[in-house]
């Protein structure tokens, strides 16, 4: 199961498909015993990001198996699981940081935390390998990619909330 679904990529488009039911959000199988038939199960609340506080918080669909009596949910590609930034604020700070601009210069020109960038620069690095083996096996054409040009091509040519849900279907990201 993806725990990103790549058809709802604004948060408005989020907030119609709630409106009308929200079965898009609803898995075919449960991710953890794969049985079928999944309830709808309440949800939860969580922010979206930290720029738009009027649509803070945002409710995220929650669903039932009845076989295993475990919960699941799943996040638009607008909303980055385990973060408060949006995609897009990410994008531009690992493009940054890829392009050889310093923690501090990241920090001014985002209005970031330098704990945050620092984070994510680490957490890009510590799972380089893993992700580009994945994205390399997904779409060929960025096999021709050698190893240093890797990363600035290909979060420069597509957008990070794509990177992420082409690799949500095999690892957990972020």
């Amino acid at each position: 199961m993806n725990r990103i679904l790549v058809t709802i990529t604004t948060l408005d488009q989020h907030f119609d498909e709630i409106a009308n039911g929200g079965d898009a959000y609803r898995p075919a199988s449960c991710p953890h015993c794969q049985a079928g038939g999944l309830w709808h199960h309440g949800c939860y609340h969580r922010k979206a990001d930290r720029s738009e506080a009027r649509r803070n918080p945002v409710a995220i669909l929650r669903f039932l198996c009845n076989a295993c009596l475990r919960t699941c949910s799943r996040l638009p590609a607008c909303i980055a699981p385990r973060r408060w930034y949006d995609w897009a604020i990410q994008q531009v700070v690992l493009l940054l940081l890829l392009a050889g601009v310093s923690l501090h210069q990241g920090c001014r020109q985002t209005g970031c935390a330098r704990s945050t960038l620092r984070r994510w620069r680490d957490w890009l690095q510590t799972r380089s390998a893993q992700f580009s083996f994945f994205l390399r096996s997904r779409l060929p054409e960025l096999g021709r990619l050698p190893e240093p040009d890797f990363w600035p091509q290909v979060i420069s040519s597509m957008s990070l909330a794509r990177v992420m849900t082409q690799l949500d279907r095999d690892l957990v990201v972020p």
